[in-house]
């Protein structure tokens, strides 16, 4: 028997994705604990570093800094509520906690994009035009990107979760470790076209992001070949950027095609592996691999442990 739920209010969702015996529960928590504390540190690390150091204050570190403080966002948006649940036994969560949680790691994810993207572009004018390089990346372009950046992402995740919480439900379980957009739309009693036509114009958006992304390295890769210290920078700088983009396009394609066609609960584990994946790793690898190529980055953070280490002695 269907129940349709008349209010919101009434709706608490029971997220089944977590499937862990008492023993381990406590391991689990420590683990993950330790994962979102070292998140947070070494993003951390680069962004002070970045403010910092006013060398750094050029548009592809002003950029990295921006994907640390998205990286910190999105994993606050998975850890806290996965943590509660490991702690207390809780596999539920409220409504407007639901809508919230779906808000808030797709704009992650929407940001993170956008921001790969941006980069590129960054990377392609610094390589391609270096002579007009600052007299097109501006101090005032770099914080519109910047903006343009969050308002974009903030809008289409918006009304994403818009169109979803006028739908009325006819069930409570997600079969995931959080609430994301299709979970909850799948439980729904009527009509979810409209839902499913925002899902496509968003996806062929962020295809056209990636496509932008190739062109720009298409270019970027002919201009690396002309000399050894274009192919140097291109090692740096370009490097790191489409190891975090391959990552994360990967892991975020693995956890939609698992969420929208598959049906088999016996791929529980492997689908909760895909769908955490975009919220665990890039968020912690990111800011390890930029630190280790880029070298003023690098050197930098060096002093300063260098500095606190010898204070304590």
């Amino acid at each position: 028997m269907t129940i349709e739920f008349n209010s919101s209010q009434q709706i608490v969702f029971v997220l089944h994705g977590l499937n862990v015996t008492q023993i381990n529960k406590h391991i689990y928590f420590s683990l993950t604990l330790i994962l979102y504390i070292l998140t947070i540190f070494v993003n951390l690390i680069l962004i002070v570093t970045i403010f910092l150091e006013k060398m750094l204050h050029e548009p592809m570190y002003l950029f990295l800094c921006n994907l640390c403080i998205n990286g910190i966002y999105g994993a606050s948006a998975f850890y806290p509520k996965i943590l509660y649940d490991l702690l207390f036994d809780s596999h539920v969560i409220t409504y407007i906690g639901c809508m919230t949680q779906i808000l808030v790691i797709y704009s992650y994810a929407f940001c993170e994009f956008t921001s790969l993207t941006v980069m590129a572009y960054d990377r392609y004018v610094a390589i391609c035009k270096p002579l007009q390089y600052h007299s097109i990346m501006t101090t005032r372009k770099v914080w519109t990107l910047l903006l343009l950046t969050w308002l974009f992402s903030w809008l289409e995740s918006g009304f994403g979760m818009g169109i979803t919480a006028r739908l009325p439900l006819c069930g409570v379980d997600i079969d995931k470790l959080y609430c994301s957009n299709w979970a909850v739309v799948k439980l729904s009693c009527v009509d979810t076209t409209l839902n499913n036509l925002y899902g496509f114009i968003a996806t062929f958006s962020h295809i056209s992001q990636m496509i932008l992304i190739v062109i720009s390295y298409v270019n970027i890769i002919k201009a690396s070949l002309r000399s050894r210290a274009e192919r140097k920078k291109f090692m740096q700088t370009c490097l790191p950027h489409l190891i975090t983009l391959t990552n994360f396009t990967i892991s975020l394609t693995f956890d939609v095609m698992f969420a929208r066609y598959s049906s088999n609960t016996s791929l529980l584990a492997l689908r909760n592996i895909m769908a955490v994946e975009f919220l665990v790793v890039p968020p912690l690898v990111n800011p390890i691999i930029y630190g280790m190529k880029l070298t003023r980055i690098r050197n930098r953070v060096g002093q300063m442990f260098k500095h606190k280490v010898a204070a304590l002695t």
